[in-house]
């Protein structure tokens, strides 16, 4: 039994020399609450000088934006038909071009309709001549009347033979230039500028105008809109600038919100909300003059509605949270830091607005935050800013040095 005492005793010696140490380390980002004074840790009193990485609190501008999800599209698509029956004989574009108005696309054989048009040329030169012959009857015929020679029945009835030869002859010339007109059907141009798509029937084969497929269809790209939603809480605060007559930008971003693609403006919105998501559309318009947006392509985008001048700013990574405050590391004159919680504004990009908490010229640690308590000493490196000498690259007075025994590793 005394030997299981003894093995029992050395089992809890070394579970409390194993322990022991790392009881008072903590992460203070992690927590529900920002560190406080006596809380241990790597940074805490008695522990080393810990280099850490900061940033000023600078005054400046910040654009406040309304972001949503977008859809490209085209202020104009057309679906290139025919109109006429015939077969396809020449197809003079290739695909994905961009085609000016009026550019020829297609050709239809013209020849059906080009004999159509010489047999109605034809019929209004026969009808034209009896109406001639009829006008000099109707002329000779007056004469007579006036002289009593023919009853005036047949003057009449005369009269209205010239009436209908001049019908006939009026109905041959509109079979003409519907012959024509089916003549200029053959040779299929371009409706707008654009860029036509895959070809949707070769070179050969017949087409007819009650076909519900096209030839081609048109897609305008320059200029282009992008269509998009933002829930109406935030209507009237664009619904204002709006109606005001300022000019809105739009900003184009892709998926990720990485890249901006194109900027443009504000051009109109929707006259009524949608009532199953509380949203209401708008439409921005952009020049696109380097193609970057593409028809029916998603984007982001981001709708320029205020820009606040002189706001205190600081990196994004210096700000810690919690489950309800914000705070940073504030890094005094004596090189040690304290937590100072702020009132967050604007997040625009990667910086963000400080309401309130701090000043102009603050220091506030971006890297290494993991290893600071309150009270932690450290040394401190500000990117752009000259190290300081002598005692003070200890953090002593100047607290932005990394000279010495506490410089950065």
């Amino acid at each position: 039994m005394v030997w299981l005492l003894v093995l029992a005793l050395l089992v809890v010696a070394a579970a409390v020399y194993y322990y022991w140490p790392k009881s008072g380390g903590g992460n203070p980002g992690a927590g529900n609450t920002p560190p406080t004074a006596g809380s241990g840790g790597r940074g805490g009193r008695g522990a080393g000088i810990t280099p850490v990485v900061a940033a000023r609190a600078k005054k400046g501008d910040i654009s406040v934006y309304v972001v949503a999800l977008g859809n490209v599209t085209p202020l104009s698509t057309v679906t290139i038909k025919s109109r006429v029956d015939g077969q396809l004989m020449e197809v003079k574009y290739k695909e994905g071009d961009i085609v000016q108005q009026g550019a020829p696309l297609v050709e239809i054989d013209t020849r059906p309709y080009q004999a159509v048009l010489v047999q109605a040329e034809g019929q209004l030169l026969r009808d034209q001549a009896l109406l001639d012959n009829a006008n000099v009857d109707l002329s000779r015929y007056a004469g007579l009347l006036k002289q009593n020679a023919i009853p005036e029945q047949q003057y009449a009835t005369q009269q209205a033979l010239v009436k209908q030869e001049e019908g006939v002859v009026k109905n041959d010339q509109g079979q003409i230039d519907a012959a024509k007109l089916n003549l200029t059907y053959c040779h299929i141009t371009a409706y707008i500028t654009g860029r036509v798509g895959l070809r949707l029937v070769d070179a050969g084969n017949i087409v007819h105008a009650s076909d519900s497929t096209g030839l081609v269809v048109i897609t305008q790209v320059q200029p282009i809109s992008i269509v998009f939603t933002i829930p109406e809480d935030q209507l009237q605060t664009v619904l204002t600038r709006y109606r005001a007559g300022q000019k809105l930008s739009v900003e184009g971003w892709d998926r990720d919100m990485h890249k901006k693609i194109a900027s443009g403006a504000l051009a109109t919105m929707d006259n009524q909300i949608d009532q199953t998501t509380g949203t209401l559309r708008l439409r921005a318009i952009y020049p696109n003059s380097d193609f970057a947006l593409f028809p029916n392509q998603f984007v982001n985008v981001k709708l320029l509605v205020e820009q606040k001048h002189g706001v205190v700013l600081i990196p994004n990574v210096a700000v810690q949270l919690t489950t309800d405050t914000k705070y940073v590391y504030l890094v005094k004159p004596d090189s040690t830091v304290t937590v100072r919680n702020i009132v967050a504004g604007t997040i625009e990009g990667d910086q963000t607005e400080v309401v309130s908490g701090l000043n102009p010229g603050d220091a506030v640690v971006m890297q290494g935050v993991d290893k600071l308590n309150e009270g932690s000493k450290v040394v401190v490196t500000i990117p752009g800013e000259q190290p300081a000498g002598g005692r003070g690259s200890q953090g002593g007075r100047g607290g932005t040095g990394k000279a010495g025994r506490g410089k950065a590793q």
